[in-house]
């Protein structure tokens, strides 16, 4: 029997790092892939279709939400951010691990298709450091750094709906943090049942 994989949901509030642990995450970990969320929003310089994101258009977009090819789908800063459904619940039952990259919307819909996913809330070192961050990126227009400011207060009222809590103001630390939550859920009952299942009927005979 193949053992089913685990699905991570990891959010945060915009330059909390969030990318760049989750990247590191998978150097540390076999078996974990990240999922590529489908967006409207326009390709920023150094980012690749089918890499950061799958790139499409609105029209594209609103076909495959009547097709019902999305797990999840939210309007952020006025983009589109979907997770493919197919994607997703095809590499599970091939047995990998998935992290999906979703804001607090995207969390809450996982959360009701697939309710022993875990959930984990990155939190920067403060307002200020997180300021400061999107500024020195320079990803964004003021107006837009201004409106993903605006929105923490509301992310941040949804920590309590996460299972876990990892503070990234040690970049280090913080993918500690993040491989022991993800070591922590495979060691389950559940999961162990089936992992080690040929071993344990051993001592059953």
């Amino acid at each position: 029997m193949r053992e089913p994989g685990e699905l991570f949901v990891i959010s945060a509030p915009s330059g909390a790092g969030k990318t760049s642990l989750v990247n590191a995450l998978t150097k540390v970990i076999d078996n974990l892939t990240i999922s590529i969320s489908h967006t409207t929003r326009q390709k920023r310089p150094g980012e690749t279709h089918g890499v950061n994101y799958w790139f499409i258009n609105e029209t594209e977009f609103r076909d495959m939400i009547n097709q019902k090819k999305f797990l999840e789908f939210a309007t952020v800063f006025g983009n589109l951010y979907g997770t493919s459904r197919q994607w997703v619940e095809e590499t599970l039952a091939n047995g990998a691990d998935v992290i999906l990259e979703i804001d607090w919307q995207g969390c809450l819909n996982i959360q009701k298709l697939f309710p022993d996913c875990t959930s984990i809330f990155i939190v920067p070192p403060s307002p200020d450091i997180l300021a400061q961050r999107l500024t020195e990126r320079q990803q964004d227009s003021p107006e837009i750094i201004q409106k993903r400011l605006a929105d923490v207060k509301e992310t941040f009222s949804h920590l309590k709906e996460y299972d876990y809590i990892v503070l990234n103001d040690d970049f280090a630390h913080a993918v500690s943090d993040l491989k022991a939550v993800i070591q922590t859920q495979r060691l389950r009952r559940k999961k162990q049942l089936i992992t080690l299942d040929p071993l344990l009927k051993r001592f059953r005979q």
